[in-house]
């Protein structure tokens, strides 16, 4: 059986900020860099990006690039989207579109968004990010911030936000 120690050794992920594991894929080093209102991205980046059993959480962040995300094996990772219209969506990314899951996901720009593993060891995914990925482009979620905006999620907000550093407040 292959498990998620095989993929993170075979894929030589790390540790994310967001939870779970990753490792830059590719990046469009062989096309100019496009200009973005906070700086110069690579027109396209893209990563493995792992939850685990023992990491199954994807925490509360937004990234100001459009994302596709695709399933390549084990479990189905459940998305919780939180759009800035105040609109919430669930999407399940997974093997099984008989049974509602999708493939591929994509998740535009400006859209708060966490994860999670539904069960099992694993589930491996892949994202290709447009502009390419970079950190000054991502915010991870605050409670108190995201309850403000999204006050109908809070049950949601809580489970999936990062917890803060002891002597850290809000």
């Amino acid at each position: 059986m292959i498990t998620a120690e095989h993929w993170i050794e075979a894929l030589g992920l790390e540790e994310h900020v967001e939870g779970g594991y990753f490792r830059r894929t590719f990046q469009a080093d062989h096309r100019p860099r496009i200009s973005t209102p906070a700086g110069d991205r690579y027109t396209m980046t893209s990563i493995h990006y792992l939850l685990t059993r023992g990491s199954p959480v994807g925490h509360w962040h937004l990234n100001q690039s459009d994302i596709l995300h695709f399933h390549h094996h084990g479990e189905a990772i459940t998305y919780h989207l939180l759009y800035p219209d105040g609109r919430y969506h669930t999407a399940v990314l997974g093997q099984e579109p008989h049974r509602g899951q999708l493939l591929t996901l994509a998740v535009p720009g400006g859209v708060w968004k966490a994860s999670h593993l539904t069960q099992g060891d694993h589930g491996l995914i892949s994202e290709a990010v447009a502009p390419g990925f970079d950190y000054a482009d991502m915010a991870l979620g605050q409670a108190a911030h995201l309850l403000e905006s999204f006050p109908d999620q809070a049950e949601l907000i809580r489970r999936y936000c990062r917890p803060a550093p002891p002597g850290f407040s809000e």
